[in-house]
């Protein structure tokens, strides 16, 4: 194999690591690095520790990519929908099935990653989401897109349970395993929230289908580098793939997300209460299963652990309430306010460096509270936050709305981090990819429910709020009511009605914030750690 030679550096939690000797993936554990501190002091690094870090990198890379891409899509949904004239259904379908295949998986490709291998399901899941990112690119009508990402979210399954079950096996020392979860954590939420400024600036020189075509490069560089740089590690002991099981749990998601789109949409019938129906014997068959079984998909047991299962709730509400309102966010800046598409991007940029500087208040506030109360301290600021958006949205100063975005990110990126840790601390080495993947689960279906749920609560208001005598093709979207109204009253009345709608839904996910705070200050245990504990985790 071709060496990698000398000045090979990188920057990772505000070091620099420069690879100043020759490197192959066999080179004794004896070799040592220098590892150069911003204030200018000099470590060494043995080998192992160097091949940790530069795992984590590529690592942080993939699931960087994979929040981005979740949110990318935001800023080009007014420019896909004079392409491609999708309905209002569509622009959801197009939005959210990414996450509900990322959701109905997971489960199944953590099992799979431990029983195949976590670094080679990450390879092969990277592969394929770079060629399902060119089939969006070139998408010629909506379906063909809803197809496209749904097949992203199939490749994007087999990546996010790898990525943390892989952390979990090469940083066995609990501090420093914390300490990558956070690096972890922030590369998450930083990618949420920096998405519309990657798309902005795409969409201010290309057309909507590079928010997709740049995943490729990236995606080749984590394969490259993935290979060689991963450790392999799977069960050493692993569970047959309950393929029923699988079919259970998408049987007991899909229906019920099928189910709120209709009620949402004012088509509450029939066909709602038989998905619905579906939606409570899958899950109720799919936990009886798990329970019976000796090699269980999801050891239900788990949640008996109150620090594992609040951790989990948590994920699932607050990315519930933050995803349902950033989908339309974007739609806000550029529709309702006259932003352009790079300007909208800029706009998010506040909320996205609180959500990267959040993880430096980690260590005090676990000293000072504990994890549950730091949990719900986190969430109870971003809730403060959406109230405020929700009340300023309406104001002729944009800058009002930007600034109470920050406590958001803040708080989303606290309690992110404390709650993906506990989950995966919570856990025995062979059961990560399953545990993760749980964690996983929670965060995409909730990403997935929130736009599908909140979004349809916003489309439900914004057509209640146009006058009478609105053209219905302005009826179906703010985004139809663009491309189809000259500018004047009605186009006015129009963006009016989806400013009310937009204020409405994140006043609703503010409340939603404050639940989820008290699960965790009532669910999660709030030991405080040690000074030296926190000493380490934000050293």
């Amino acid at each position: 194999m071709k060496r990698l030679y000398r000045s090979f550096a990188i920057t990772l939690i505000g070091c620099d690591i420069a690879i100043t000797e020759p490197i192959v993936p066999s080179i004794p554990t004896t070799r040592s690095f220098k590892l150069y501190r911003p204030d200018g002091k000099v470590k060494d690094l043995d080998m192992t520790t160097a091949r940790r870090y530069l795992s984590l990198s590529v690592l942080i890379g993939a699931v960087l990519l994979l929040t981005i891409d979740a949110t990318v899509l935001h800023l080009a949904v007014p420019a896909l929908a004079r392409d491609l004239d999708p309905t209002a259904t569509q622009v959801l379908w197009i939005g959210d099935i990414y996450s509900f295949a990322i959701a109905g998986l997971l489960v199944t490709m953590g099992n799979l990653a431990d029983r195949v291998g976590r670094k080679k399901l990450l390879l092969i899941g990277a592969a394929a989401f770079g060629a399902a990112s060119v089939l969006a690119a070139f998408a010629p009508s909506a379906e063909i897109l809803i197809a496209a990402r749904l097949l992203l979210g199939v490749a994007g399954s087999t990546l996010m349970p790898s990525t943390l079950s892989l952390i979990r096996n090469i940083f066995t020392d609990p501090k420093e395993r914390t300490r990558a979860i956070a690096v972890w954590s922030a590369a998450a939420a930083s990618g949420i929230a920096l998405g519309p400024l990657v798309g902005g600036l795409l969409l201010e020189h290309f057309w909507w289908g590079s928010v997709f075509l740049v995943n490729v490069p990236v995606m080749l560089a984590v394969i490259a580098l993935g290979w060689w740089v991963l450790p392999e590690s799977k069960n050493p002991s692993p569970h047959r793939l309950d393929l029923i099981s699988s079919a259970l749990s998408m049987l007991a998601i899909i229906p019920f997300v099928y189910a709120i789109k209709q009620i949402a949409g004012g088509s509450f019938g029939v066909p709602a209460v038989i998905a619905l129906a579906v939606s409570v014997v899958g899950a109720v068959w799919f936990v009886r299963r798990q329970r019976r079984s000796a090699d269980p998909m999801i050891d239900v047991e788990l949640f008996r652990n109150r620090s594992f299962s609040g951790a989990v709730a948590v994920n699932f509400i607050s990315v519930f309430a933050m995803s349902g309102v950033l989908f339309f966010f974007s739609q806000y800046l550029q529709l309702a306010r006259g932003l352009g598409a790079l300007d909208a991007g800029l706009a998010q940029l506040p909320a996205a460096i609180a959500s990267m500087l959040a993880i430096t208040a980690v260590g005090f506030l676990l000293a000072k509270l504990g994890r549950g109360r730091a949990i719900a301290l986190a969430l109870t600021v971003g809730a403060v936050g959406l109230l405020v958006v929700g009340l300023v949205e309406g104001s002729e100063h944009l800058s009002l709305v930007l600034i109470a975005m920050v406590p958001l990110g803040f708080g989303i990126g606290i309690s992110e981090t404390l709650s993906v840790d506990a989950v995966v601390s919570a856990v025995p080495q062979e059961k990560a990819g399953a545990a993760s993947s749980i964690s996983e689960t929670a965060y995409e279906l909730g990403a997935a429910m929130g736009i599908a749920v909140l979004g349809s609560v916003v489309t439900a208001i914004y057509r209640f709020g146009l006058p009478a005598g609105t053209p219905e093709a302005a009826r179906d979207s703010l985004a139809t009511a663009v491309a189809a109204l000259p500018e004047g009253h009605a186009l006015e009345a129009a963006r009016e009605a989806f400013v009310v709608a937009m204020q409405s839904t994140t006043l609703i996910a503010a409340g939603v914030m404050l639940a989820g705070a008290a699960v965790a200050f009532f669910l999660i245990p709030s030991v405080r750690a040690s000074r030296e504990v926190v000493a380490s985790k934000v050293s």
